[in-house]
């Protein structure tokens, strides 16, 4: 029988009226965040290559039903993540049509879950003043607004390790159903992680939480409020049917998964076993300069909040264990990667909460009126960073960095001329052919590996793009251009035939 939780003591209730005026603009700043991110999630195309890969993952999944299997491309699996936040995002296409905003979606309103569980333990252990303020230093992060909507893994496996701390807190701190919600909802947590990203999210999260129970002396208690054995038999009836049905349909998966992607990703430089891209090669203690810059502009503001001299605290006391508990939530993750070579910057997200909450802690020894107004300082320079996106032409960076543009204009162009005998014909790609196009193009496009390989099957007037550098050396390869149809990017559209190589010679 589990002992009985600690008792509640009643937090101070701040008098109404008494919050200054920059303390009010808080809510509806972040409020002007989601508004403005909503805007680019249905605006910006979709961008290579993690964006555009993982959303024509999830379009396959929906259009082939496959739910067991990702596909990389046709008979090619795709085995470096599992499938929850492509279930997900084929679930939203489903619903909603295939489109960027029906592919963000999803991952937006796991941002919005994330903030909800980090205002919410805020609340709990601090206060109301304090839950908007971790929700200001959370929702204004320059990492946490670039990545909510951004259709990857990784805003999936920070849901799942921010309720698995949630739930782990409340089981030991919460009375009644918040306490039962905690004992169980944390092996659930886990479980969903293995679906997530793997079982990165469960070492994250206990990374934590065992060095935190054996600091602060309640090893003892997390021991017995929570369910061990029946927790992690939970968390593996989650997760272990799909991993055991994806070995099953894809041989080999297994071994990929554990070994290449949670092994040597982590500790061999350039590791060069990656099947679909290359590893990111980065100097060990990478993560640091990754988390400074995914906290800004708060690195910059919030010194100036400091208090000079002493003084009595701005808001209640903080449960006992809080500051530890906090504190390793921001520095384990940041710890476990540090030695990793083969980083990217989201693999700070898992810290960003834990830091939000250890600086709203921090902020409640401030001076509140001072804190409150470089709050709401660093909110309004991320909104006019976000209008600035919306407002401003970006069609030259965007096409650099998508295809949406070329394809459109490929499908006016056919639409345009409809008895062209190329119109049915799939857009060929010379080269590597981008994510993006695949993912606008419905599937339909298609790649060629060499000019000489075109040449082979190009008896005809074919649609071509190729890089816009690569069209002078049309003629070396027995290739003339027939119609030039525009530059989109780095890009060219064009419709090519193959002739006579001695007779193109200069």
């Amino acid at each position: 029988m589990s002992p009985p939780p600690p008792p509640v003591v009643p937090l101070p209730q701040t008098r109404p009226g008494t919050r200054s005026r920059a303390a009010r603009t808080l809510l509806p700043l972040l409020l002007l965040l989601l508004v403005l991110r909503l805007v680019l999630a249905g605006t910006l195309p979709l961008m290579d290559t993690t964006e555009a890969r993982y959303a024509e993952i999830a379009r396959k999944m929906a259009e082939m039903c496959d739910w067991i299997t990702p596909w990389h491309e046709p008979g090619v699996p795709f085995w470096a993540k599992p499938p929850l936040s492509f279930w997900l995002t084929a679930w939203s296409f489903k619903l909603f049509g295939v489109s960027e905003f029906s592919a963000r979606l999803p991952h937006l309103l796991c941002s919005l879950a994330v903030a909800a569980l980090t205002g919410d333990l805020a609340r709990r252990v601090l206060g109301a003043t304090a839950a908007r303020r971790a929700l200001a230093l959370l929702g204004g992060s320059l990492m946490f607004v670039v990545a909510s909507g951004a259709v990857m893994t990784d805003e999936v496996l920070l849901l799942c390790i921010t309720a698995a701390l949630h739930a782990f807190w409340c089981a030991l701190h919460a009375p009644g159903r918040a306490a039962t919600y905690g004992r169980w909802g944390f092996f659930v947590a886990l479980g969903l992680g293995l679906l997530a990203k793997g079982p990165l999210a469960p070492v994250l999260v206990l990374i934590q939480v065992l060095p935190w129970a054996a600091l602060s002396g309640r090893l003892r208690d997390a021991v017995a409020r929570l369910p061990w054995l029946r927790g992690l038999a939970l968390m593996l009836l989650l997760a272990a049917p799909w991993y055991l049905a994806a070995e099953a349909r894809t041989p080999g998966f297994l071994q990929y998964f554990i070994v290449g992607e949670h092994w040597h990703r982590f500790v061999t430089p350039g590791w060069g076993g990656d099947r679909y891209g290359r590893a990111h090669q980065m100097a060990v203690g990478t993560i640091w300069l990754f988390a400074g810059l995914a906290c800004l502009p708060w690195p910059l503001l919030l010194p100036w909040a400091r208090r000079r001299g002493t003084g009595s605290r701005s808001g209640p006391p903080a449960a006992r264990g809080w500051t530890a508990f906090v504190v390793l939530w921001s520095l384990a993750p940041l710890l476990f990667f540090t030695p990793a070579r083969n980083i990217i910057a989201p693999y700070v997200l898992p810290a960003l909460p834990g830091l939000a909450l250890w600086g709203a802690t921090w902020l409640q020894r401030q001076p509140p009126a001072r804190a409150d107004a470089l709050l709401a300082g660093g909110l309004g320079l991320m909104a006019l960073v976000l209008a600035a996106a919306c407002l401003l032409p970006t069609a030259r960076w965007t096409d650099a960095h998508s295809a949406r543009q070329l394809i459109r204009a490929d499908q006016q162009a056919r639409r345009a001329d409809p008895m062209d005998a190329t119109a049915a014909a799939p857009l060929v790609f010379v080269g590597e052919r981008p994510f993006s196009a695949s993912f606008y193009s419905g599937g339909q496009a298609r790649e060629m590996a060499s000019l000489d390989a075109l040449a082979a099957v190009a008896a005809a007037p074919t649609r071509v793009a190729l890089p816009a550098d690569e069209v002078q050396a049309l003629p070396a390869h027995g290739l003339r251009v027939v119609r030039d149809l525009g530059r989109h990017g780095r890009w060219a559209l064009l419709l090519v035939q193959a002739g006579d190589r001695e007779s193109m010679r200069p």
